[in-house]
């Protein structure tokens, strides 16, 4: 806002918003209240944009307020013509029109869509950055089969930030494949119900649930011999499959379930390919390797 030509008052209006405003824009993401004592719903939106705020603090968020009854020149600027409005601020420039959010959920999608999109460097973002590569290297050891290992970088990791749902996923799938499975439950059972929901979560709660289907099995080879002696004995290679997929064999086991959907796919209510699929979704269902095995389903059922 250039300043020439105004009054005294309008410029200490101007000075007074870009320090509370227009500065802190430069390297955050402003949340700009324009309001009024008189206004009620302007009262009844404030805690929802405070809280909202503070949540969001260490992901770069500001939330700061212009009262249009004592910065009407502002407000003017903006052609603020109702309020409660509300706009999102950022390098000085408005980047949403934040006003149609009365709620905490509306608010925050909002938000999370915008920090998808601008480059703020909040205190969430860079311990995003330092946790990535780590997290990375525990779902990689995790992979190779070397569940103790992993639950070793998990437990690190979930010291460093324990409420990061891919942290305690990867935490509990390494209980699970370490064999610690009424420790992986407890860990489920504690989180918060909105927690407990996330993606991240669920999978962990899939290796959970896979893991009660298919126990570990300490001797294969009575398995391995059944199915030698009668290949098509389905529930002995159902049973060897499931005995593989604890052992953590995946491939071996998706092999074994895919081999029983091409002998008879309906057999025992679809429960190899059922199996199968909840293979998929503790492996991860943009894993590389899952998208391989279902094109060889594919294959199976529509070739």
């Amino acid at each position: 806002m250039a300043t020439l030509g105004m009054s005294p008052a309008e410029k200490e209006a101007v000075q007074r918003f870009r320090a509370d405003v227009v500065d802190p824009s430069m390297t955050q993401l402003v949340i700009v209240d324009f309001w009024a004592e008189w206004c009620g719903p302007c009262k009844a939106l404030t805690p929802v944009l405070e809280k909202v705020a503070a949540d969001y603090a260490d992901k770069g968020v500001v939330l700061a307020k212009v009262d249009t009854d004592k910065d009407q020149f502002i407000a003017a600027q903006f052609q603020i013509r109702s309020i409660p409005t509300v706009y999102a601020m950022f390098q000085g420039q408005l980047v949403a029109d934040l006003t149609s959010a009365r709620t905490e959920s509306q608010l925050k999608a909002m938000l999370d869509q915008l920090l998808r999109q601008l480059p703020i460097s909040g205190e969430a973002q860079s311990q995003e950055a330092e946790l990535e590569p780590l997290i990375a290297m525990g779902e990689q050891v995790l992979a190779e089969g070397d569940a103790e290992r992993a639950l070793s970088i998990f437990d690190q990791l979930a010291e460093m930030a324990p409420e990061h749902h891919a942290v305690l996923s990867g935490r509990i799938r390494a209980l699970v494949a370490a064999g610690q499975v009424e420790e992986a439950e407890a860990a489920i059972a504690a989180l918060p119900e909105d927690v407990a929901k996330l993606p991240d979560v669920q999978r962990a709660a899939a290796a959970l649930a896979l893991a009660r289907s298919a126990p570990a099995v300490d001797d294969l080879a009575p398995l391995e011999a059944a199915v030698a002696a009668n290949p098509d004995d389905l529930q002995a290679r159902f049973d060897l499959a499931n005995a593989r997929m604890a052992a953590g064999d995946r491939e071996a086991a998706a092999s074994g379930f895919l081999s029983i959907v091409a002998a008879d796919r309906a057999w025992n209510d679809d429960a190899a390919r059922q199996q199968l699929l909840k293979l998929f979704e503790v492996v991860g269902l943009e894993d590389p390797w899952v998208s391989a095995q279902r094109r060889k389903l594919s294959a199976i059922l529509f070739g």
